[in-house]
């Protein structure tokens, strides 16, 4: 859920966060107060001190909040199957600082799921950023492989940041530039 408002907020134990947009780790201590101005693909944007902090999803409960739910995949799946499941957690990243997935925003390039012979799988994402000195990079990279390596039979996923061709708002979908007001 995206919200305009803000939630407040208070951390009801120490809560590691990542500085945006300068992609810098900070631990947040017990009893600190912010307001939650984005909640989107499980994880949150918070306001604290002049400053906006995402809070990853397996630390919901520091702001009394729930943890994303484990993803489920049929038995037998198919490699189809599993590809439909990467680009489903793809769209539940986003960059802190944008209501917008990542798929939408038109930073992904590909993602090809590969199947080992011991019926695992590897994922290949080609990604990139809306800016080359983006803080937030590799924290989006890191998002992207822990929400793909949740997915049940992957065994890797290979996050590739890449700049070329580099990002440009023709990139995105008409619903990414409705929403950002970039028309």
């Amino acid at each position: 859920m995206y919200s305009r408002s803000s939630e407040p907020v208070r951390f009801e134990r120490d809560c590691a966060a990542v500085l945006v947009p300068q992609g810098e780790e900070v631990t947040l201590p017990a009893g600190t107060v912010g307001y939650i101005t984005q909640s989107l693909g499980g994880s949150w944007t918070v306001f604290v001190e002049g400053n906006l902090m995402r809070i990853a999803g397996k630390d919901a409960d520091a702001i009394g909040k729930e943890p994303p739910q484990p993803i489920e995949l049929p038995e037998g799946a198919s490699d189809e199957d599993v590809e439909k499941l990467v680009w489903q957690q793809l769209r539940t990243c986003f960059d802190p600082e944008i209501p917008v997935n990542i798929v939408e925003l038109g930073l992904v390039y590909s993602a090809e799921v590969k199947t080992r012979g011991d019926g695992r799988r590897d994922v290949d994402v080609r990604m990139t950023l809306t800016a080359p000195a983006c803080g937030m990079g590799e924290i989006l990279v890191d998002d992207v492989r822990s929400k793909i390596e949740l997915i049940p039979t992957i065994a890797e996923a290979d996050v590739e940041l890449v700049f070329d061709p580099p990002w440009n708002r023709t990139m995105m979908s008409e619903l990414a530039r409705l929403e950002t007001g970039m028309l």
